[in-house]
């Protein structure tokens, strides 16, 4: 009984640090997932590069992203951070 007493600030804390930081991130990656599979041509999208463009062409693994003068870039999906409305 005394070692469970002992041990309680411990699992207390890695039962804090878990709904804190692990939970919401995992939560936030299943999410970025998400919108990253839903992508679909002409919308306006950010990557994590900051570029902004719109969506041209979409293959299983790439996308391919056009700018406001025309010029195409091919990106990862995972290289796509947000979709804008």
């Amino acid at each position: 009984m005394e070692m469970l007493i002992s041990l309680s600030p411990i699992i207390l804390m890695f039962v804090i640090f878990y709904f804190l930081l692990i939970r919401p991130q995992q939560k936030r990656q299943k999410q970025v997932k998400q919108m990253q599979s839903d992508l679909q041509k002409g919308q306006s999208v950010i990557t994590i590069g900051g570029f902004h463009g719109v969506v041209h062409a979409i293959d299983e693994s790439t996308v391919v992203i056009q700018a406001g003068d025309g010029t195409k870039l091919t990106y990862d999906r995972s290289a796509i951070r947000e979709v804008k409305q």
